[in-house]
């Protein structure tokens, strides 16, 4: 495999490069599969930037149900037309940069590895990883200041930390409409309306809008999953249409909350009986996507829980994870151009570095909801269960 001498490449063949770079991190990104650039996408992706008032930003338009009844009859309808009522959503963006460097010219003829071409895909994966990692926390409402496992994360000098991103202030903890917790009492599993801190042992942190405390026994289960459906679409939820004009909604948990989920009596039987019977059943291939119910259950180990910590600050404690139903653009990204790659050489020339820079955004879509009277969370659902 011969080396890329970077200095010697014209800007079309550094662009295409550049544009490899950021296929194999697509690819290694988890979150990247429910991306779109239409309104029908659970994550809406956003490739332009918008020219305003105040300058070029990024832009997600999210428009609200038309309120009024019309008019009957031949009774007039010039000058009651209604106004179409949208919310502009503004995504901030940041550059989030990676890089590798070599130890000397020595050193790589001694290896048998490729340097450049090993370093492409360490950094494709650095680079998918951590957006997977912030996607999950700004869907969960958990400050980038925090590992998914909700443990702190380290304190480097300022500019090396992921909560000096522009758009880590865009973080909003989950609306009152749109979080809910696992309640399993008397063996009866449903679904609580709860505040965003939430205790294993006691009641809430704050509000304790739900009642009686969570118990350890409140765990995932198949009835959970057919009660988010039906609030979402209760609460106004668009789902992801689909064939047919039937809607999708996505459910995403941590493994330990699919581990729960699979021992769950009833969820066994409706994955097993409606799939193919036989060893192509999902159930049996540990496939991580399993359709319930018109919902798909992923299974992935960024979403957030605070297996890492026993803190009770951002909405977890004790075992407990914060399972997400995701209807469409429930979350907002901003890919803005192709990554920056840079070569630079050290010491004379004996050794490489090479770096990427990535230019994106993520937000939470928030809206003036008509249903509730107040702002909310539009396309997603906080499921807060022991695990």
């Amino acid at each position: 495999m011969a080396n890329t001498n970077f200095a010697a490449l014209a800007d079309t063949q550094l662009q295409a490069w550049s544009r490899d770079f950021w296929r194999v991190a697509r690819n290694m990104s988890f979150i990247n599969q429910f991306t779109g650039t239409g309104s029908n996408a659970m994550v809406q992706r956003i490739t332009e930037l918008t020219k305003s008032e105040k300058g070029t930003k990024a832009n997600l338009t999210l428009l609200a149900d038309m309120t009024g009844d019309g008019t009957v009859g031949d009774f007039t309808l010039e000058g009651s037309e209604e106004a179409l009522r949208s919310f502009d959503i503004q995504i901030d963006m940041d550059q989030l940069r990676f890089a590798n460097r070599l130890s000397g010219r020595l050193s790589d003829q001694k290896s048998v590895v490729n340097f450049r071409e090993t370093s492409r895909d360490q950094l494709a994966y650095a680079m998918a990883d951590r957006i997977d990692q912030l996607a999950f926390l700004t869907l969960a409402g958990i400050p980038y200041t925090q590992q998914n496992n909700n443990t702190a994360r380290t304190v480097l000098s300022a500019g090396q930390n992921l909560g000096d991103l522009e758009f880590a202030t865009s973080v909003s903890a989950p609306t009152s409409a749109r979080v809910v917790r696992a309640d399993n009492a008397s063996g009866v599993l449903s679904l609580v309306d709860a505040d965003d801190d939430v205790t294993l042992t006691g009641n809430f942190a704050e509000g304790n809008q739900g009642g009686a405390a969570m118990a350890t026994a409140d765990k995932l289960g198949y009835a959970h999953i057919v009660e988010l459906k039906a609030l979402a679409k209760e609460r106004y939820i668009r789902g992801i249409r689909g064939a047919g004009n039937e809607e999708v909604f996505h459910l995403f948990v941590h493994p330990r909350q699919m581990a729960d989920l699979k021992l769950d009596t009833n969820f066994l039987t409706a994955v097993r009986n409606a799939g193919t019977r036989g060893p192509s059943n999902p159930f049996f291939t540990g496939h991580n996507g399993l359709m319930v119910d018109g919902v798909m259950v992923h299974e992935f180990r960024h979403v957030p829980t605070n297996l890492g910590t026993s803190s009770t600050a951002h909405g977890l404690a004790g075992s407990a994870g914060a399972a997400l139903f995701c209807g469409a653009q429930a979350l907002a990204m901003a890919d803005i151009g192709l990554p920056e790659v840079v070569e630079e050489t050290f010491d004379y020339g004996n050794q490489h570095g090479i770096s990427i820079g990535k230019i994106f955004g993520l937000k939470k879509p928030v809206y003036h909801s008509d249903f509730h009277g107040s702002a909310q969370d539009f396309g997603v659902i906080r499921c807060d269960t022991a695990i």
